[in-house]
């Protein structure tokens, strides 16, 4: 897995090798755009499975964002959020843990002119129901999925946890390029899909090298809070934990490397803080 950290990190910190001719155009290059989407809330009634005691935080709610990375060679859908039957219904939906969607991701792409068929790629951080909801929706686009994750994901029988294959049936035969990790997206090294697995077998983060804002890493389901990051704690429904560190150390050693930021996809004041789709980062 280190030696994948090895290529990345060259690849994405390239402008270090350019002339100064070669930066200077890189760097005056904003049409790399980040947009981020509302996708859903997540409210817990216990944080015991993410291996923090109740007591220790008083944190509860999630955000569930998804992103569309608008590259000059192609567009990007990274993460699909919740379902959209979950804006059929105001509120907070279930019992124990609690669902809410106020608005659809096909409702909130009529703002800027996109559709469920916009997308040259498609990529999930991972097949958690809250990061695939709408997958069935989406028409065209390629998937770049890991194929350990493709392989758990479509298995006879799933055994994922948080896991629901009705929610993306319709991508075992879609147009895919399967991964056995690390992958540059564009050919650029400006945005890198990063294979951490460990809270699933295909789990992978995304780094987007923006020109003005700097660059930042989405974590998926790295972390899910800041003190998990700050304490070292693993989900215990996380379907490796000794990959899971080994895939931390990765990334951490990467967001050192290359002086990116890192945006914890579930931390919610973090996203509360964040400008919205029509508005994005360059």
């Amino acid at each position: 897995m280190l030696r994948h950290f090895g290529i990345i990190a060259a690849s994405a910190l390239l402008l270090l090798g350019c002339d100064s001719g070669d930066r200077a155009m890189v760097a005056a290059d904003t049409t790399l755009k980040l947009y981020v989407f509302d996708c859903g809330k997540i409210r817990l009634s216990s944080i015991a499975s993410f291996s923090i005691d109740d007591s220790e935080i008083d944190i509860r709610d999630l955000a569930v964002p998804c992103y569309v990375i608008e590259h000059p060679k192609g567009r990007l859908l990274w993460d699909g959020g919740l379902s959209s039957t979950y804006a059929d219904t105001q509120g907070w939906q279930g019992e124990g843990s609690l669902l809410r969607l106020d608005r659809t991701l096909s409702d909130q792409f009529d703002d800027i002119g996109f559709n469920m068929g916009s997308f040259d790629y498609i990529a999930f951080s991972h097949s958690h129901f809250d990061h695939i909801g709408v997958a069935n929706e989406l028409q065209g686009g390629r998937l770049l999925i890991q194929q350990a994750e493709y392989d758990a994901a479509f298995a006879d029988e799933v055994t994922l946890p948080a896991t629901n294959p009705s929610l993306y049936v319709n991508l075992k035969n879609a147009p895919r390029t399967m991964l056995e990790g690390d992958h540059d997206v564009f050919g650029d090294g400006r945005v890198m899909i990063l294979s951490a697995p460990g809270h699933t077998p295909g789990h992978q983060v995304l780094y987007v090298n923006l020109a003005n804002h700097g660059p930042v890493v989405l974590s998926g389901d790295l972390y899910h809070f800041r003190f998990s990051r700050e304490n070292r704690r693993i989900p215990t429904f996380n379907v490796d934990t000794d990959t899971s560190a080994m895939s931390i150390d990765k990334i951490e050693a990467f967001l050192a490397e290359s002086q990116a930021e890192l945006w914890i996809q579930h931390d919610l004041e973090r996203f509360e803080r964040q400008r919205k789709s029509p508005a994005f980062y360059d």
